[in-house]
């Protein structure tokens, strides 16, 4: 992303962790059920922990749709190494910009406990950072 290439530019060591790059090795085992949600963001914490200690930055890209693990995973990795960033977007935006065509599925009863559609998304309530989803960032 645009972010990960603006830190390599200014020769900042970064690792990208998302939900494709997780999902398909370390997460393989693992479903949408609020347990497995839950270990998925525990396991990502504790990666990212361990590459932060490592000097990385790690940059992580998660929906991550309840508070208790987010702030569980702040707890892990210390609270001077996390930053929360909420990208505030619009269920609809999204749905719009849906590049998997995942909640096109979900809304056809494809797929059950799905973000947004029939599983509950908890907004962060104090972000670091708060973007408005529906502008694209051009310039960071």
């Amino acid at each position: 992303g645009a972010l990960e290439e603006a830190l390599h530019k200014a020769g900042v060591s970064t690792y990208l962790l998302d939900g494709d790059n997780v999902r398909h090795g370390l997460c393989s085992d693992l479903g949408f059920s609020d347990a497995d949600r839950k270990e998925n963001i525990r396991r990502v914490g504790e990666v990212a922990s361990l590459m932060a200690d490592a000097g990385l930055v790690v940059l992580t890209a998660f929906i991550s749709p309840h508070r208790a693990e987010r702030q569980m995973v702040r707890e892990r990795v210390g609270n001077s190494r996390f930053i929360e960033v909420f990208v505030d977007t619009p269920l609809e935006i999204c749905e719009q910009r849906d590049p998997k065509g995942l909640y096109k599925k979900a809304r056809a009863g494809e797929l059950k406990n799905f973000t947004g559609i029939d599983a509950v998304y908890e907004a962060p309530e104090n972000p670091d950072i708060h973007l408005q989803g529906q502008q694209l960032v051009t310039n960071l």
